[in-house]
């Protein structure tokens, strides 16, 4: 994210779990990491990649976005082959990268 040009706070804790249910991370969608962006209250749940956040801030009315479990296709976990799928907090597909 930082590489994107995002300005990340990262906040260490024991209990993502209670950060992930007040934030209201649907529990299938639950990852690894969880983020909000600042200025619009979304969530990022997992290794989504930063253009999948642009795409998500420029449409305000979504909650979050997550990339669910830790697909190997994902930022961190191994080249980006455009199979990403990234889905909208109801569970729809949001964007494919």
């Amino acid at each position: 994210m930082r590489d994107s040009g995002y300005t990340v706070n990262a906040i260490k804790t024991a209990d993502m779990s209670a950060i992930k249910q007040k934030l209201k991370v649907p529990a299938a969608l639950a990852s690894c990491h969880t983020a909000v962006v600042d200025g619009t209250g979304q969530i990022v749940e997992g290794h989504v990649p930063a253009t999948v956040v642009d795409k998500l801030v420029a449409k305000r009315a979504i909650p979050g976005v997550a990339a669910p479990g830790m697909p190997v296709n994902s930022p961190g976990m191994g080249p980006m082959d455009g199979n990403l799928v990234t889905v909208d907090f109801s569970g729809k597909p949001f964007s494919r990268d």
